[in-house]
């Protein structure tokens, strides 16, 4: 079974992507609406062991890759093998790789669902085919220049690439061009989000004073939302200053939504806890955004 670093915790709900490393979790959450396409599978059970549940998204495999080989071009069949060949990926039965392909006639199919497009590039980021990965996203951002998972996905590719200053360009580009967008496409473009993963930029290189003076504004433009919050706080955990961080996770859980705040709470609690006490290999506290000390392995 997989091992779960509490890290996966930020990415799930500062919903950036890690910017040291690619983790696969926004490619498995990313495809939600799927439909079913018919396979020779059995009828799910309730509760499925590892091993049935291995056997059963390897039939699916099979099932959909039937349907293929009849219909190559069957939306919902690759949506369906991209979704199982996920789920074997999650079990550590597959790799990234196995998805690159059928993202890549999806996204052709269907130009119109950019979201086909931002996968295929965090796939490619997580192979490490940066070349690709960076044409995915940028021609996501050619007709949605606001798209904030596109603009993560770019943003951590050029992190990655060690061009922190052409990731903190492409943000600001990005601010600037909002008030046409949205003027032309009211609410077409999260000035605040993009604000806040500029923020997570800062964090990655140690440029603390800069990250904290974004989160303190973000904080006072919206004194309701827990990001800037909690994103503070995570670099105070990282400076070791946990005496100050602890009443800002107090306030971001206070603040947060029901099915995060439990999260937060781990975090404080994570951080409570003695160095010597943490399980080797995993870094004692994360930067804000997903990054960490050292990278999370996939």
């Amino acid at each position: 079974m997989q091992k779960k670093k509490w890290l996966t915790l930020l990415i799930l709900f500062l919903g950036v992507i890690p910017f040291v490393g690619v983790s696969i979790v926004p490619l498995v959450n990313g495809i939600t609406n799927s439909q079913q396409v018919a396979a020779p599978t059995a009828s799910p059970t309730a509760t499925v062991s590892p091993d049935n549940q291995k056997t059963k998204l390897e039939d699916e495999v099979r099932g959909y890759e039937a349907v293929l080989a009849r219909e190559p071009n069957n939306p919902t069949a690759l949506e369906g093998l991209v979704k199982a060949r996920l789920g074997l990926i999650q079990g550590g039965h597959a790799q990234i790789s196995t998805v690159i392909d059928p993202l890549e006639k999806l996204a052709k199919l269907q130009p119109d669902n950019t979201d086909y497009r931002v996968l295929l590039g965090q796939a490619q980021q997580f192979v490490n085919n940066r070349e690709a990965a960076a044409e995915a996203y940028n021609s996501v951002l050619a007709v949605k220049p606001g798209d904030m998972k596109a603009l993560q996905g770019m943003a951590s590719l050029m992190i990655q690439q060690q061009r922190p200053e052409a990731a903190l360009g492409l943000l600001d580009e990005a601010i600037k061009k909002a008030p046409q967008a949205n003027k032309l496409q009211p609410g077409s473009v999260d000035v605040f989000a993009i604000q806040l993963l500029k923020g997570e930029v800062y964090s990655t290189q140690k440029r603390y004073p800069e990250a904290i003076a974004v989160f303190d504004q973000l904080s006072q433009e919206n004194k309701t939302d827990y990001r800037p919050v909690v994103s503070k706080a995570l670099i105070l955990l990282q400076q070791g200053k946990t005496k100050e961080a602890e009443p800002l996770l107090t306030s971001a859980a206070s603040l947060a939504p029901p099915e995060v705040k439990d999260q937060i709470n781990q975090i404080a609690l994570k951080a409570k806890t003695p160095a010597s006490s943490a399980p080797a290999g995993q870094p004692t506290v994360p930067a804000a955004g997903g990054s960490a000390t050292s990278s999370p392995s996939p």
